[in-house]
């Protein structure tokens, strides 16, 4: 059974930085895709970034130039690297997997910007 664990969530000011990690275990043959979605209260879960197999991303448009997706493909870990953080980018992240053709998801860590 494959899983996602995530870490480096926490509580930042409003310009500051953090990086989360996620890494997956268990039996992987192929990760085709890996990355990030996040949901704040009340609104529904987006796509923050995506990261392929042949090495192409893909942001949303409010974090593209802050937030930077890094995955290594030979430890199955992606990582999202995310700068000039705002208040708007409060919410719970969630690592996102196609991994052996079945979608995985993590189970979320908590980043909080506060002003």
């Amino acid at each position: 059974q494959v899983r996602l664990v995530e870490s480096g969530g926490g509580l930042v000011q409003t310009g500051g930085s953090l990086r989360l990690s996620c890494a997956a275990s268990g039996t992987v043959f192929s990760a085709n895709v890996m990355g990030w979605y996040r949901q704040a209260p009340g609104k529904q879960r987006e796509m923050v970034a995506l990261s392929t197999k042949v090495d192409s991303t893909i942001y949303a448009d409010s974090v593209k130039g802050r937030f930077t997706i890094d995955r290594d493909s030979a430890e199955n870990t992606v990582y999202l690297h995310m700068n000039s953080l705002k208040s708007d980018d409060t919410a719970g992240y969630y690592c996102y997997a196609v991994i052996n053709g079945n979608n995985y998801w993590g189970q979320g860590t908590q980043v909080t910007v506060s002003s």
